[in-house]
């Protein structure tokens, strides 16, 4: 298939349990995709590398293209928090993704939450609260962009999956002691670790964020078949991103912004929100890879206009 030069974009969504990879067209088609193992840069540079590269290679073969068309690069990785950490994956992506070429339009590295925001809001005004393991909440106005959260479950990632399994843990404690009410919820969590609590806190101690949001869809279950536990734990994490939402300043202004509900747990907040709030909702357009290859097009459409 013949290729002009500089013709492509790769789009590139990177966690701590996979890294995926988008390859489009300048007119936003994706001719290829590629998946590939974690790509948390902060635990495991050289692995995660490894796995961008073999996910880029992946959707640049299913595409049938070559490294040597590519225009731009868009990679939104989870961890990266630090503007060193970003330079430093977009420095090493070029050698080891595309053959030592780096693109014209140029390689860009963030975390998650601009791409998440660009596929899930696909060029509107608005705001995403986007919860799965963990969680952020975002406004996007103008062109601008503004985050709160997504601090990691040791110290925040409030309403997210691991927060809420915690939680549940936390609560299922207080009912063995006799400090909460028993509910369904509480009982089966306790029988899922032998009716032991010791057990509960070793796994407790011992379980990683994504171990922790396992338990996070049954307390969305129980709540919707009315369990008085998992609706106020449910309850709770709405109420965070009232405040997040509030302080962002979604509503205040224009009528026409909507607020998306992203990520696996962020769909299951919507009958706990506000009714103001409920009355905005809209379905992300797009999902976190989708975003990526957005902002990779748009980088291409920014140089061209600088040009």
């Amino acid at each position: 298939m013949a290729q002009g030069p500089a013709e492509l974009v790769i789009g590139i969504d990177g966690g701590g349990s996979r890294c995926r990879a988008a390859v489009a067209a300048a007119d936003g088609r994706i001719l290829g995709r590629g998946e590939a193992g974690p790509a948390n840069v902060a635990s495991d540079f050289a692995g995660a590398l490894a796995n961008l590269a073999a996910a880029v290679a992946s959707a640049l073969a299913a595409a049938g293209r070559t490294a040597a068309g590519v225009a731009a690069v868009h990679a939104g990785l989870a961890g990266v928090m630090r503007p060193a950490d970003a330079a430093r994956v977009a420095a090493a992506l070029p050698e080891v993704a595309l053959g030592g070429r780096a693109p014209p339009g140029g390689v860009t590295v963030t975390d998650d939450r601009p791409t998440t925001v660009a596929g899930a809001l696909a060029g509107r005004d608005g705001a995403v609260a986007a919860v799965g393991t963990g969680s952020f909440v975002a406004l996007a106005r103008g062109g601008a962009l503004r985050c709160v959260g997504g601090w990691g479950a040791a110290v925040g990632d409030q309403a997210s999956g691991a927060w809420l399994g915690r939680r549940l843990l936390e609560r299922t404690l207080l009912w063995h002691d006799g400090l909460a009410a028993r509910t369904p919820l509480l009982a089966a969590t306790l029988a899922r670790f032998g009716g032991d609590p010791v057990a509960l806190i070793a796994f407790a101690a011992a379980a990683r964020p994504s171990g922790l949001a396992e338990l996070a869809p049954g307390v969305a279950d129980a709540a919707e078949a009315g369990d008085a536990a998992g609706l106020s734990l449910m309850q709770e994490g709405a109420d965070y991103l009232h405040l997040a939402l509030d302080a962002l300043g979604f509503g205040a202004l224009g009528a026409g912004e909507v607020l998306c509900l992203a990520g696996g747990l962020g769909p299951r907040y919507a009958c706990q929100l506000r009714e103001d709030l409920r009355a905005r909702l809209a379905p992300p357009a797009g999902d976190a890879l989708d975003g990526a290859v957005r902002l990779a097009l748009r980088a291409v459409a920014d140089r061209r206009g600088a040009a």
